[in-house]
């Protein structure tokens, strides 16, 4: 690192002060990378907990201790420490304990209690499986949660014994369900979620439901003899798989009544102050790409569920009630922006909260989290493009930054500068919201090369938040442009279903314009233009470089090729060919084709490398090896990186992040010049 000493005159005296100049970041920082998560205010509003996540580069672990700041931002320390997992901390009603999730005694993930006078801490659960979401009784007595139970699926094939001592291969796996297998779960053993209630004393959890269905989170009821939760108990519900109900469990008789009844989804049950309603997140499900998440009350009293956001065209999520019951708090996404708002019975929305981000520290999605207090104070992330989540609170009074946990990298770390732009697409001069990063010591009189970075989804949406990936293209001397084509989150319905049973055709002429906007600033080399993107990102590079030569180098990760065979292989074959196609590729081959970008892998001349993880079952890696070979076939520059035991999500260790990061640069690196 280079350092500066500077001389000062001070009242006559030389004084010698050393200073440092800032480097750029390097991938191996991305280990130093610190961000916190699920903030939980306590119900008094006079202290938060919150998850502190970090890396260990001895490891290559994600790891998390568990820390607790009054909401004035004195007094922040740790409750758990170590080389651990300690996650998903909750208050009891009265403040005085509460309860956590950690690996700390054995690989196991374990629910434990702590008395927050002494700390103490005691385990709560043995069991095989994890407790999943879970929720204090009214009287702080009884926990209630979701875990999964396993159930051994019965298989056909009868094998013959073996002799005594004969070492024969494992017996054949038989399948017979339409999800066999999800991602980042591998090949999927039977058994379902099922609810269960435990006395916070320890011992047997008590199981409430037997059924062949998973049941979502419960929450109790007011008097604590009920539970609510959301299920999707339809017959064939592996092949409508929106079609979830709230339901109502009388803990007593176990008597399990349905208090919604429509075609979609119905989910996230939350019960009001005073009992006598639940409010809820759903929609009429209309079989469309993107659809609005809705927010609604029902009267627990009998009636019409009331629709609370039929006029606000954005989704709703994370809905909390304000103390006096007269309405939700609620998360939603907005041109880019998280935004935490307060939505009154009479459906006024006010805004309350905004730059609640940085829970993505790969790429820079839209994702945060809050709570809010009886006192109405919220805790919530905040994240900016300087920085990942750190813990922020927010009243009447305002707004405040309570940590700064990355503050000791970033003091020495310069990071590329982040502006947002807007552009019309030549296509048809639809608004485009994008963020242009400019790499660090930036001459704007110097031309630099480019990289176009496109988000997945493609329902999805990039913002105003922090990146390690684009900052780590910003350090190797990139100008990077991120976007919102057409079809992404938080602009509305409209413009989320302009690539319903069309994507992804018209993105290419928003991203394009997009280029053309950042060209025309005068810093850009356009002979020097590259292009990424994973998952449906990864679609549209694909697509890109076979509609133009315009770039010089392409990385496609995680990508569909084929819709066809995506179908039929991915993780969700009812959803995705009902709601992204409308019908079964055989009823409508020429559409699955003529969307796909192997249809124009004979145009093709840019060279193109793909990177998958090899245990992706979300947009499997049989996607790219038909692509690679398709490339091969057609005499184009190609190689395949394979990230060995990385799902979809490739960053679920750190180092695999770092592997795609230098994957998409060395690639680039050899194109550039």
């Amino acid at each position: 690192m280079k350092k500066q000493v500077l001389l000062v005159l001070l009242l006559g005296h030389f004084v010698f002060v050393q200073s440092q100049t800032k480097s750029n970041l390097e991938l191996v920082d991305i280990f130093n990378m610190e961000f916190i998560s699920d903030p939980q205010i306590s119900p008094d509003g006079s202290q938060i907990l919150y998850v502190r996540n970090f890396k260990d580069v001895m490891t290559d672990k994600n790891l998390s201790n568990i820390w607790i700041v009054n909401s004035d931002g004195s007094r922040n320390r740790p409750i758990t420490t170590g080389n651990q997992n300690d996650i998903y901390p909750r208050w009891s009603h009265d403040g005085q304990k509460i309860v956590f999730k950690s690996n700390r005694q054995d690989e196991r993930m374990k629910l434990f209690l702590m008395w927050m006078d002494t700390k103490e801490i005691a385990p709560l659960t043995n069991t095989p499986k994890a407790p999943s979401q879970v929720t204090w009784s009214p009287d702080d007595r009884y926990l209630a949660f979701n875990m999964f139970v396993p159930k051994a699926d019965e298989s056909i094939i009868k094998m013959p014994p073996k002799p005594e001592g004969a070492k024969w291969n494992k017996p054949p796996t038989y399948i017979d369900k339409l999800n066999y297998r999800g991602d980042g779960q591998g090949y999927i053993k039977g058994g379902t979620m099922q609810l269960f209630t435990l006395s916070i004393d320890g011992g047997t959890p008590k199981q409430l439901t037997s059924t062949d269905f998973d049941h979502g989170a419960p929450v109790w009821s007011k008097n604590g003899k009920k539970l609510y939760f959301s299920a999707n108990f339809n017959a064939d519900e592996a092949f409508e798989p929106m079609n979830s109900e709230i339901y109502e469990l009388d803990l007593a008789s176990a008597k399990v009544t349905a208090l919604t009844n429509r075609y979609g989804p119905d989910d996230s049950p939350k019960v009001s102050p005073d009992g006598t309603k639940i409010a809820y997140t759903g929609l009429d499900d209309e079989l469309q790409g993107y659809q609005l998440n809705e927010l609604y009350v029902l009267d627990l009293a009998g009636g019409t569920p009331k629709l609370l956001s039929g006029n606000f065209d954005r989704s709703v999520s994370n809905a909390q009630w304000a103390n006096d019951g007269k309405g939700l708090y609620f998360q939603y996404d907005d041109k880019g922006e998280t935004k935490i708002a307060h939505m009154s019975m009479s459906s006024q929305v006010t805004d309350k909260v905004k730059s609640v981000g940085g829970l993505s520290l790969g790429r820079p999605y839209n994702a945060g989290a809050y709570t809010v207090s009886n006192t109405n104070k919220i805790a919530y992330t905040l994240g900016t493009t300087q920085h990942p989540s750190d813990l922020g609170v927010s009243d009447k009074r305002g707004s405040k930054r309570l940590t700064f946990v990355n503050d000791d990298l970033f003091s020495f770390k310069s990071l590329g500068n982040v502006e947002e732009l807007w552009w019309k697409s030549s296509y048809d001069q639809k608004d485009i919201q994008g963020w242009v990063v400019t790499p660090p010591n930036f001459d704007p009189s110097k031309k630099y090369p480019f990289i176009l970075e496109i988000h997945g989804g493609p329902f999805s949406s990039y913002g105003s938040v922090y990146s390690a990936e684009i900052q780590a293209y910003a350090a190797a001397g990139y100008v990077v442009l991120y976007s919102n084509p057409r079809g992404s989150t938080s602009y509305g319905e409209e413009f989320g279903n302009l690539i319903h049973h069309d994507y992804p055709n018209h993105d290419y002429e928003d991203l394009m314009s997009g280029v053309d906007a950042v060209i025309a600033k005068g810093y850009v080399d356009s002979e020097k233009l590259f292009v990424t993107g994973g998952s449906g990102g990864g679609v549209l590079t694909a697509w890109i470089v076979g509609k133009t030569d315009r770039f010089k180098a392409a990385v496609v990760a995680k990508p569909v090729i084929n819709w066809t065979s995506f179908v039929l292989y991915a993780d969700g074959a009812a959803f995705f060919s009902k709601y992204w196609f409308g019908k079964k590729p055989w009823e409508d081959p020429e559409n699955y084709f003529k969307r796909s970008p192997l249809s124009y892998v004979a145009n093709i001349t840019t060279p193109t490398m793909l990177l998958t993880g090899e245990e992706d079952y979300r947009t499997p890696i049989a996607e790219s090896e038909q692509f690679y070979t398709a490339l091969k076939l057609e005499g184009v520059e190609t190689a395949m990186v394979r990230i060995p035991g990385a799902s979809h999500g490739i960053a679920n260790r750190p180092s695999n992040l770092i592997a795609k990061i230098a994957g998409i640069l060395a690639w680039f690196e050899k194109y550039k010049d």
